[in-house]
This record gives structure tokens, C-alpha cells and sequence, in this order.
């Protein structure tokens, strides 16, 4: 548009307001600029170069593909992560899929089991596999130049297992004597005890394991049918890192996981039974002991939860603590300092797990059996403290630890890999390095507050306890104690 002003008045009117917006417009760009600077991340090189994870589905069958290549490596890891754990088995089958991971290495219609264990030895590689409440994972550590048979192999144990009766006759008593050393386990015993009355009735209260009377009674039947209900490729991801090349990875799997059954079209996806927390605790109570071992835990968030990053970063505040690191009054978060101050637990560890559609978030201590009540009152104290009085540095501190410890669990092939798998399976794309020190660096003091308000403040709790347990406050004790009368 042109603008004519014959008159000096309005010419000078005219340049008086070009100027104006000319001013104010540099003043935006300078304020967007500024606003860029602030808001744009600054990481490290090694964050913004690092490896890209490529990822591919099989348009035939919905089998993912997902890897991650190192230049220069000269092994890889390669593996196949299953949507699939104990949590989607019944009360009649629970420990299915625990008994199949033992089964793979069995035998299978092309190699007895001494020929796949010579196999692997003779490769100089590493099969291994384990099955958690929401994943059973078959993965393989190798050469670069067996990536191929590595990945044929793992087709084969997965397909064609022989699953003969009395190989899983035999290997009852190899599971239970497993369970045996299990429960020998103090923490892994607690919280499964945790899980059972936190979640009772169902599937995520149920031990992986399975109860020793199913262990005695699944038959190959059982087997199978969980094998045709949940091994599908639309449920699977083949991940590899290190020295795999992605499209070469792909033709592999076109190759050997071809013929895996896909899921019926207009069919409803196998979902797992819905989890409901119950406010509970379960106390199993030994006076010859000297020591108890408490887990005390909050409904948490699932993976894909907004509150997923702040509940971590509640994790990294509360810290973990052990009286024989040396550490003592000089641990790195207040809750390890009180209770190295007052000298009332031998160690403690914040966890946070999540899953499909809930989590657990708590705490878990180990205390003489006469420290129990000063353990508890300290633990309750600073999970609600995070509710009203967090502060700035806290909260910056914890994004450094956490960030680290991200960092730091990514080293080597084999997490890198299992990071691909889970990330698939629980967020359907692997996040970046970058993306997620973006999450973690966006959540501000009052997040922190808010999450632990949902979470914390005067909530029901679960609670399990084993040992020396006389002193510990009753659930109603507790109960009271997760939040703070301020007026």
C-alpha cells in the first residue's frame, strides 16, 4: 500500500510513525531472539551428534525393526523384545512365560540344545534372555560378522522350540530351585510382596516366577497356548546396536521372522488385565531377625505419563543412601543426610517404576529392627516435604544426576540395545538424547510441587515388610504421616 501525505504536518506525522514501528519492530525481533537464546537447549556435541536410531515396519506383518550403528564397532547386539510378560497371563498359567524363556535353549527342531550351546561358544558369543512383568526379551551379544547367525538363531529358539514333555519335566526343578534362591533375596522378595498387595487380584500382582503349584502343573499345552496368543508380530521388535547395519538387520528379520503369525485383521489387540492400586501393607514378621526390610510406595504415572519426568526427578531428590559407602552426613540429597545424622537405617533407595498404565513410586529401607519407627518418620518426612518446600538448587541438582544416569546407562552395546527394545514396546519411537535432556530441563520447581502433591500428599499407600518388623508404625501411622498440617 502507498500512502501520500501532501500535507508537512502529516508528513511529518508519517515518518514519526515509521519510525515508531520501525522501533517496534526491531524491539520484537530482538525480544524473539532473545526469547530463542533462552529457550533453545544447549547441549553437548556428543548429545546433539549422537547415533540415530532407524527404525522400519514390515508393511506384511507390523514386525518393527530398530537399530542403532557405531561406526568402528566390532560386535553388536541383536534381540527380540516381546510385548509380553507375566502380567498377561491368568491366574491358571501365571509363570508361563517365565517357563518359556528356560524352554528356548532347550533344543529346537534344527539343534538339540548341546549343538546350540556349542554354537554359541564356538562364535565366542552371549545368548541370554529374561522376562519381566510387561516384556520377555531373547537377546544375543556377537561379532559383527555373525550378526546373520546370531539373529537366525534367535528366529529358531523363538519358532521352532521342541518344547518336548520331559525336557519341561526337567526343568521344573531348575525353576523352583530358582525361586529358592529368589526368595533368598531379600529386596527382590519384598517387592514382589509389594506388587501382590499394591495390586491384588491382578495380573501385576502376580510373581513372574508363578506360584510353585503352576510351576508343578504347565504343560506344553500351556505353552503353546501362550506362544500363539502373544508371540505375534505385531507384539515383537528386533533390536540391534554396535556394529548392524539397519538394512541389513531388516532383510534378516524378512527372512527368518517372516513366518510369524500375524494378528487377525478387525481382531482386538490382547490387552493386559487392568491394574487397580489398593492401600495396603503386608508384614511378615521374623523377632529372631535383627534387620526388616521395608518398601513403602505411592501409585506413580505410566511411561507415557506427563508426570513420567517429574516423578523421576522425585526419584533423583530422594537419593539412595548405604551406611557402608562412607558417604554418611555427606550424602547428596537430605533424606540420606537425616538418616545418616540420626544413624537409623543401614541404606535406602527411591525407586520409581512404571508401566502400560500405572506405577509404583516409594521407597525402600533397611533398618535394625529397634530403628524401624525413626526410619519411617524421616522417609514420610521428606516425601512430603517435596510437596511444600523443594527448592531451586534441589531441583537443578537432581537434573544433572539424572541426566548422568541416563548417560551412563546407555554405555555398551547391550543397553544401548535394550534401551531400542523397551522404548519401542513402551513409546512405540525411541526418544532422542536430546529430546529427553529437553523433558528433563522442562520441568520447573513448581512441577516438582505439583507432582508431588497428585502423588504424595495424602494419598493411600502400599506397603511390604519382612524381618525384624516389631517396631514398625502401623499403616494408619503411616497413613497420617503423608502429609502435613499447616496453617
Amino acid at each position: 500500500a502507498v500512502l501520500l501525505a501532501t500535507n508537512p504536518l502529516s508528513t511529518m506525522a508519517l515518518r514519526a510513525a515509521i519510525r515508531q514501528i520501525g522501533r517496534k519492530s526491531f524491539a520484537q525481533r530482538a525480544f524473539a531472539a532473545e526469547a530463542a537464546a533462552v529457550e533453545s537447549p544447549s547441549f553437548p556435541e556428543y548429545v546433539l551428534r549422537a547415533p540415530t536410531t532407524d527404525v522400519t515396519t514390515m508393511t506384511d506383518s507390523g514386525l518393527r525393526v530398530a537399530s542403532e550403528t557405531v561406526m568402528g564397532s566390532e560386535t553388536a547386539t541383536v534381540g527380540v523384545w516381546i510385548d509380553a510378560g507375566s502380567r498377561y497371563e491368568t491366574a491358571k498359567n501365571n509363570g508361563a512365560a517365565h517357563f518359556l524363556e528356560h524352554m528356548a535353549f532347550k533344543g529346537t527342531a534344527k539343534r538339540t540344545q548341546q549343538e546350540l550351546e556349542v554354537e554359541i561358544e564356538n562364535m565366542g558369543g552371549h545368548l541370554n534372555a529374561y522376562t519381566s512383568r510387561e516384556q520377555t526379551v531373547y537377546f544375543a551379544k556377537v561379532f559383527k560378522s555373525d550378526v546373520g547367525k546370531a539373529v537366525e538363531i534367535l528366529s529358531d529358539i523363538l519358532l521352532n522350540s521342541k518344547l518336548e514333555p520331559g525336557a519341561i519335566d526337567r526343568e521344573r526343578d531348575t525353576i523352583l530351585r530358582e525361586m529358592t534362591e529368589v526368595n533368598k533375596k531379600q529386596e527382590e522378595l519384598v517387592l514382589d510382596h509389594l506388587h501382590a498387595t499394591a495390586f491384588q487380584g491382578t495380573g501385576l500382582g502376580r510373581t513372574i516366577l508363578g506360584p510353585e503349584e503352576n510351576i508343578r502343573s504347565l504343560s506344553k499345552g500351556d505353552l503353546e497356548d501362550y506362544i500363539n496368543t502373544h508371540y505375534t508380530a505385531d507384539r515383537m521388535v528386533i533390536a540391534g546396536a554396535g556394529a548392524v547395519d539397519h538394512a541389513e538387520l531388516c532383510d534378516l528379520a524378512s527372512k527368518h521372522f517372516g513366518n510369524l503369525p500375524k494378528a487377525d485383521a478387525g481382531s482386538v489387540a490382547v490387552a493386559p488385565e487392568p491394574a487397580v492400586f489398593t492401600g495396603s501393607d503386608i508384614r511378615i514378621r521374623f523377632d529372631n531377625e535383627k534387620q526388616a526390610h521395608v518398601a513403602i510406595a505411592f501409585e506413580g504415572a505410566s511411561w507415557t505419563s506427563e508426570y513420567a519426568f517429574p516423578l523421576m526427578l522425585l526419584q533423583t531428590m530422594l537419593g539412595q543412601y548405604d551406611r557402608a559407602s562412607g558417604v554418611g552426613t555427606s550424602a547428596a540429597t537430605r533424606l540420606g543426610q537425616e538418616l545418616a545424622q540420626h544413624e537409623c537405617a543401614n541404606s535406602m533407595s527411591a525407586f520409581n517404576t512404571c508401566y502400560k498404565d500405572t506405577g509404583l513410586f516409594g521407597v525402600y529401607g533397611v533398618a535394625d529392627d529397634n530403628k524401624l519407627d525413626d526410619m519411617m518418620f524421616y522417609i514420610m518426612n521428606n516425601m512430603v516435604r517435596l510437596v511444600h518446600t523443594p527448592s531451586d538448587e534441589e531441583v537443578e541438582r537432581a537434573k544433572f544426576t539424572l541426566k548422568s544416569t541416563m548417560l551412563m546407562a546407555l554405555d555398551g552395546h547391550t543397553n544401548v540395545c535394550e534401551d531400542i527394545g523397551r522404548q519401542m514396546l513402551t513409546y512405540g519411537r525411541r526418544m532422542t538424547t536430546a529430546e529427553i535432556f529437553s523433558r528433563i530441563d522442562a520441568v520447573s520447581t513448581a512441577d516438582i510441587r505439583a507432582t508431588a502433591a497428585k502423588f504424595i500428599n495424602d494419598e493411600d499407600h502400599a506397603l511390604a515388610a519382612v524381618g525384624g518388623i516389631y517396631e514398625l508404625p502401623d499403616y494408619n501411622w503411616i497413613r497420617r504421616h503423608s502429609y502435613w498440617l499447616r496453617y
